[in-house]
């Protein structure tokens, strides 16, 4: 990549902004798992689903089956919607994908408001959760593919930042309600769901298409455009670059055709896309084996069985300290760290502070210090684990592979995140709830043993992949160079991109130049 495309970030404020208000897609996804999590320590919400408890803190407890159903039907819908990308993406853009999401939202939220029964807030939380498949997909693909280069790791964290705020507003949400003993304590966060998608519905109908996904449809003219839109000035009297990038995209993606022994619709597990796929899998499911479910799945509840005095507190702190991170993430990783190393970090860190959850509880059951041990941990692994491995894993995921597969990889690899996040949601009341095993915050110690082998899998296998293109990443993979050796290979692709962009925007400027004399002589002639 030429050293003149390394613009700012002033330079590409458009392009920041166009991912910003795309990336709110994944604000229903914190914004949900934040709200029903609190909802299994709402009077008014048990009333309804749950039973009368004298052993329970607030007099109400609910049956493990129902809670087990109420998060893991989440998953299940995730699990049906990431499937359904593929189908869909082939033949309609991110844009689309991001209004049939935002539809299936608006019918979800109205059948979790207005049902008093299981049944209808089951099938709730599947539609809840398709829509949440495309919005997770799509917008994080969409936000892979129009950034720059050197800024992508931080753009696409824009995830965390998103899902962060979500929980924060979620827990807000709950903390206002709760002490409501109708069932307006857990309708009121509901309703406040339609928010997101409507505001989705009016912005995307100011952005332009991906233009490498434009390209692998074969609309090279309206990919031009769609990239001009999202460089605005950042190129400014430098048209070569901006050709050289076009350029680029389009040769990559060409090459990527010309590659394929099969259709856009073979699964992409044949030759050098199948360590990518590996990789790119592994990414995604680390965000299962971190141990996460277990704290924004059952938070509340989770701090409530600790014997956390405060619990809506926590979860509310809890949110804004993974959004401290996120920030301090993106920061580093724009110009310091790479995304190995934070992923490292972030494993490393929520590997050391779910050991330390687990050990308080099991020293001091029950008791203040515990509660406050428990949430300082929680707090530190938010901070942690999302600001230096749950919101880059996004970027990296979509990094790991080709254009024309980037849509199916993604979507398989959620869908098989989202079957373990499935069993965690749907395993861990029996570890947590009073009527069950009772570990409270003990069962953090299986999560701590889950971490470890993702953690060693990213130091030998994870590549660093900071400030190149998408082209020059299809390369290395291509030529197969070890995982050790990603940063110091010098690519070629983009060279050739560079020199053929010169000779365009001479061509061009010589063409200018030739008609402007011919224009002269023609006037002196006339003149004469």
């Amino acid at each position: 990549m030429s050293k003149g495309r390394d613009t700012g970030i002033k330079d590409n404020w458009k392009c920041i902004l166009i991912c910003l208000a795309m990336s709110l897609a994944n604000c229903q996804y914190g914004y949900d798992t934040a709200t029903i999590a609190g909802f299994q320590a709402m009077v008014g919400f048990l009333k309804i689903y749950g039973y009368k408890d004298k052993k329970a803190k607030i007099g109400w407890n609910i049956h493990t089956t129902p809670q087990q159903l109420i998060s893991s039907f989440l998953n299940i819908g995730t699990i049906i919607g990431v499937v359904l990308t593929h189908l869909w993406g082939r033949r309609f853009g991110r844009r689309q994908s991001i209004w049939l999401a935002s539809l299936i939202s608006f019918v979800a939220a109205g059948l979790q408001v207005g049902s008093e029964h299981l049944v209808g807030l089951y099938f709730g939380r599947i539609l809840i959760g398709i829509s949440n498949g495309f919005f997770i997909t799509f917008a994080n693909v969409y936000t892979a593919e129009v950034s720059p280069p050197h800024l992508r790791g931080s753009i696409v964290s824009f995830f965390g930042i998103w899902v962060n705020i979500g929980s924060m507003l979620g827990a807000i949400a709950n903390n206002f309600s709760k002490d409501y003993k109708s069932k307006l304590c857990y309708q009121i966060p509901l309703a406040s769901l339609y928010a997101i998608p409507f505001m989705l519905s009016i912005l995307m109908a100011f952005l332009p298409e991906s233009p490498r996904w434009l390209l692998v449809q074969g609309r090279p003219d309206q990919a031009r455009q769609a990239l001009e839109r999202l460089r605005g000035n950042s190129f400014k009297n430098k048209p070569e670059l901006l050709e050289e990038e076009f350029l680029e995209m389009k040769r990559g993606i060409e090459e990527e055709k010309s590659l394929a022994t099969g259709s856009a619709r073979m699964p992409p597990f044949k030759g050098t896309d199948l360590r990518r796929t590996m990789i790119c899998f592994a990414v995604i499911l680390s965000h299962s084996s971190s141990g996460v479910w277990l704290v924004i799945g059952y938070g509340t509840f989770f701090f409530q069985m600790a014997g956390v005095d405060k619990p809506f507190l926590a979860t509310i702190l809890k949110s804004f300290m993974g959004f401290l991170g996120v920030c301090l993430g993106m920061s580093l990783s724009y110009k310091v760290i790479g995304r190995r190393f934070s992923m490292l970090l972030g494993h490393g860190g929520a590997a050391v502070f779910m050991l330390g959850m687990g050990i308080a509880h099991s020293v001091a059951p029950e008791s203040k210090e515990a509660g406050k041990a428990i949430v300082a941990c929680a707090l530190l692994y938010h901070f942690t684990y999302n600001g230096f491995s749950g919101a880059l894993s996004w970027p990296v995921a979509n990094e790991l592979v080709s254009s024309r597969l980037r849509v199916i990889t993604i979507g398989v690899g959620t869908g098989i995140n989202y079957v373990f996040a499935w069993l965690t949601s749907f395993t861990t009341p029996y570890f947590i709830n009073s009527s069950e095993l009772n570990w409270g915050a003990k069962a953090s110690f299986l999560t701590h043993h889950a971490i470890n082998p993702s953690a060693t899998y990213f130091y030998f296998f994870l590549p660093e992949m900071r400030n190149r293109s998408l082209e020059e990443i299809d390369e290395i993979f291509n030529n197969k160079v070890a995982t050790f050796d990603f940063p110091k290979y010098q690519c070629v692709s983009s060279e050739r991109a560079k020199e053929l962009a010169l000779k365009n925007i001479g061509a061009d400027r010589e063409s200018v130049a030739g008609k402007e004399k011919q224009s002269g002589v023609e006037l002196r002639e006339t003149m004469a």
